[in-house]
């Protein structure tokens, strides 16, 4: 077999590699979109912001091993890449990525909750005393607020009649 032939099959698949790698990636986005809502703008933000990297190491790849040409059969390799990455492991890994994940966080903020129960519990019982000092305070001040209305007031008067 000649050397050029053995460069081609060597290229084409490293393309088909490529396309599975930037399947692969995507993969973890959506996996992160599963796990913590995104709004539109920030989908569209990641997509784009994916895509434009996926440009780059697509050209560095053709820059490498091609001399920066565009192959056809190389676009080929990297959409075959990315099917068959698709059609064969993609949804399981993104559902047991997921579903374990989940049940990590799960079990992470039930250990923090337990650790945080006494800072809890001092915390209600805070909030609880400023409730009723704030509710002492608020009495207090509209008194002290009415007094000196009624003395600024008399103030007035006194001060029109001389």
């Amino acid at each position: 077999m000649s050397q050029n032939i053995v460069d081609e099959v060597t290229f084409f698949l490293h393309s088909f590699l490529l396309g599975a790698v930037i399947s692969f990636v995507y993969d973890g986005f959506i996996i992160l979109r599963r796990l913590i809502k995104h709004n539109l703008l920030l989908i569209s933000l990641e997509d784009m912001i994916f895509w434009i990297a996926c440009a780059i190491g697509v050209f560095y790849m053709l820059y490498e091993e091609n001399n920066g040409i565009l192959r056809w059969f190389a676009v080929f390799g990297a959409t075959l890449g990315m099917i068959a990455y698709k059609k064969s492991i993609s949804s399981l890994l993104v559902r047991t990525v997921t579903v374990m994940v989940e049940r990590v966080m799960r079990v992470l903020l039930t250990v923090l909750r337990f650790l945080l129960r006494p800072v809890c519990f001092v915390g209600r019982k805070v909030r609880g005393a400023l409730g009723i000092s704030s509710r002492k305070g608020k009495k207090v001040g509209r008194c002290l607020k009415n007094k000196l209305t009624g003395r600024l007031k008399l103030l007035k008067i006194t001060l029109s009649r001389h």
